[in-house]
Formats: C-alpha cells, sequence, structure tokens
C-alpha cells in the first residue's frame, strides 16, 4: 500500500440526536471548552502525518466552512489589540494541512458519504474519520497512526475497534475476526455485522470511528445497494472486500468520544477541562463540590 497522505472526515449528517442546538450549530462543531470537535478530528490526523483533508459537508453547515477559513478581521483586531496568544492560535488552525470541502446533497449514508471523496482520491488509498468523533490516544502516538501503521505494513484495508459493554453493541456496527498470533491487537475480519441484537452479535468489538481504506472501497460502495432509510451503508462494502481479501480490525486501547451522545459530550468536555491548566482546578473544585452535596 501507498504511504496514506488523505483524510476523508464527513461532517453532513443532521446530528438529529443533539436537537435543537443542531438545527443552527453543527455538532461537530459543538465546543470542547474552546475548541469544536471538529477541529480536535483535523490535529489527530495531522499528527498522524496526513496534509490533505476532504470534509464531507453541507451547505446547511457553513460555520465548518467558517472555521477552517482565515478570518482577516478578526486577525487585524487582534494583532492591534496585542492578543498575540489568541492570533497564533486562530492562525495555527488546521497548519499543516490543505483542506478541501465538499458536500452531500441529501442525507443517503456513510457509504454515500465516502463516495463523494472519490475524486479526490484518484485512486490512492486514504483514511476515513467520523467528523463526531474524539480518539483519546494514551500514548505519545494519535490513535489514526497506530491504525495507519497496521494497514500500510499489511498492504490491506483496516478498521479501529474498541470492546465495549455487551449491552451495548446494538449501537454499532461490530466486527467478527481472528487475532493475529503474533499480535493480538489485530484481527483478521471474516465479517462486520450492523447494529446486530446482544444474543446476534459475533463479539465486543465495536467499530470506533477511524478507517483506512484502499481505493477499491469505491467499487464494493457503488454495487451496494441502499437499506434501512435509504443509506448506502459501509459496513456492507467492507464485508464485500472482506470476502475476497484480507482486511484487518485493529483493537485499540485509545478512549472514544462519541460527541453524538448527550452523556458522551459531557464526559468529553469535563476530562478535556480537567487537563487544562487555565480550567482544571476550578473545575475539579466545582465537581467536588456537587459531589459532596450529593
Amino acid at each position: 500500500m501507498q504511504t496514506v497522505r488523505t483524510a476523508v472526515i464527513p461532517a453532513a449528517g443532521m446530528g438529529t440526536r443533539f436537537l435543537p442546538i443542531s438545527k443552527s450549530t453543527p455538532k461537530e462543531m459543538l465546543p470542547i471548552v474552546d475548541k469544536p470537535v471538529i477541529q480536535f478530528v483535523v490535529e489527530e490526523a495531522i499528527a498522524s502525518g496526513l496534509d490533505d483533508i476532504v470534509i464531507i459537508t453541507s451547505i446547511h453547515k457553513p460555520s465548518i466552512e467558517r472555521h477552517f477559513t482565515p478570518n482577516p478581521a478578526m486577525e487585524a483586531f487582534l494583532q492591534a489589540n496585542g492578543k498575540q496568544n489568541l492570533l497564533e492560535d486562530i492562525r495555527s488552525i488546521a497548519r499543516g494541512a490543505t483542506i478541501t470541502f465538499l458536500h452531500q446533497d441529501q442525507q443517503a449514508g456513510l457509504g454515500d458519504a465516502v463516495r463523494i471523496a472519490r475524486g479526490h482520491c484518484a485512486g490512492r488509498p486514504f483514511a476515513v474519520m467520523l467528523g463526531d468523533c474524539i480518539i483519546d490516544s494514551p500514548g505519545p502516538r494519535p490513535g489514526l497512526r497506530e491504525l495507519l501503521d497496521v494497514a500500510e505494513s499489511r498492504g490491506a484495508s483496516a478498521v479501529a475497534v474498541r470492546r465495549v459493554p455487551r449491552e451495548w453493541v446494538t449501537r454499532y456496527g461490530i466486527v467478527d475476526g481472528v487475532p493475529e498470533a503474533a499480535n493480538p491487537a489485530v484481527f483478521r475480519l471474516n465479517r462486520l455485522v450492523e447494529k446486530p441484537a446482544v444474543d446476534n452479535a459475533p463479539t465486543d468489538l465495536a467499530i470506533a470511528g477511524r478507517y483506512v481504506f484502499k481505493a477499491d472501497i469505491f467499487e464494493e460502495i457503488d454495487r451496494t445497494s441502499r437499506g434501512v432509510g435509504g443509506e448506502i451503508q459501509l459496513t456492507d462494502a467492507m464485508n464485500a472486500i472482506a470476502r475476497r481479501e484480507p482486511m484487518y480490525a485493529f483493537a485499540w486501547n485509545a478512549k472514544r468520544y462519541d460527541i453524538g451522545n448527550r452523556v458522551e459530550y459531557t464526559k468529553c468536555f469535563l476530562d478535556y477541562a480537567l487537563r487544562r491548566e487555565d480550567t482544571a482546578a476550578a473545575v475539579a473544585a466545582y465537581i467536588k463540590e456537587k459531589a459532596a452535596q450529593g
């Protein structure tokens, strides 16, 4: 496999689980203290060595494009008022990568969103990073970089997974595979099952919002029929590939925050507030105060 340089970030969904705020503010733009969710995703891509980023968005979500577009008026204001730290903060957004925006005209599923990037990828392998999913790696290397290493070293497509409580399998795509003898965190995939019933789930390994694909995924998406709600399921296309050639899953120790879930979003906000020097002490004190009140 060629070295992967492109990240495709689907971010065109309606975000109905976060209504009413998502009516005017995309869930990808919800703040984690003072940084939107999608900026964390872009920074993970850049830290993983990718410098070509494609964001699949919608004409109804212009704030995403505005966030990654220079704002000369704001920069001039900050410069004139001596706010150099803030000036550097906004100038550094997405530094180190070129960002392209493509629009998904209708909600036709994750498979369709990925397909929109076909012309841009031009036959090259690429990563897919869900725009409403923050991955917090416990080590010095970003979660995506670990997955890229698995895919590139084996010359095959790969998906990140993590273990979830058995009762949660109905929320996710679940993988079935055989662990490698030399590295039990890597699984040769047999199949993927989209949101199975608890009793039918082959494992507790849930897809964790990061993928690496060879360009042949587009051919399989083209062959994939629309399913429930008229959507094209990416897992169906992945199953077609897994039936004919090696595909892998990598079970990482990274923590995944699903921002489409209100409780997970709140946990993410608090966790990041507790690690920042300017907010940690005050937030920790407040949590202790509320806990003491019962």
